[in-house]
């Protein structure tokens, strides 16, 4: 069975290597839209063939790598830094390092948001309370 590309066409070995934005779109669950975002921030930087642009790659790494990093809850600015390091001569190694770094900085800031939630939860209980205590009395 000869396998076809989104144009009908029978796959090559480039669109084995390569993806359309549509095809990213669907694979990631994200919009062209998002993309295009991504791309007019330098995340990533596709090729351009007259007004088609085509992912290698690098590009679709580097959106996994986006997507990962905003489902973490990392900024664009960090996420920027870690895929930038990515490229640098240390590559993986350098990357790792910094990620590590930042992986600790996100879960101390999270087990803080969650004692102050655990906290405000218990306030809202103890008030809540009061309340019905209240309440109780006046029926």
């Amino acid at each position: 069975m000869t396998r076809v590309n989104p144009a009908g066409r029978p796959r090559t070995e480039l669109d084995a290597r390569t993806w359309t934005i549509a095809r990213l779109a669907d694979e990631f669950g994200v919009t062209h839209r998002t993309i295009r975002y991504y791309e007019d921030l330098g995340l990533i930087s596709p090729e351009r063939r007259s007004t088609t642009r085509i992912y290698h790659r690098r590009d679709r790494t580097r959106l996994n790598l986006i997507l990962r990093g905003k489902r973490l809850g990392f900024p664009l600015g960090e996420i920027r830094t870690i895929i930038d390091l990515y490229d640098a001569p240390r590559g993986r190694s350098s990357q790792l390092e910094y990620v590590l770094g930042q992986i600790d900085e996100r879960r101390t800031d999270l087990e803080q948001r969650r004692r102050d939630l655990d906290e405000a939860l218990a306030e809202l209980a103890t008030f809540e309370d009061r309340c019905r205590a209240d309440l109780a009395k006046l029926r």
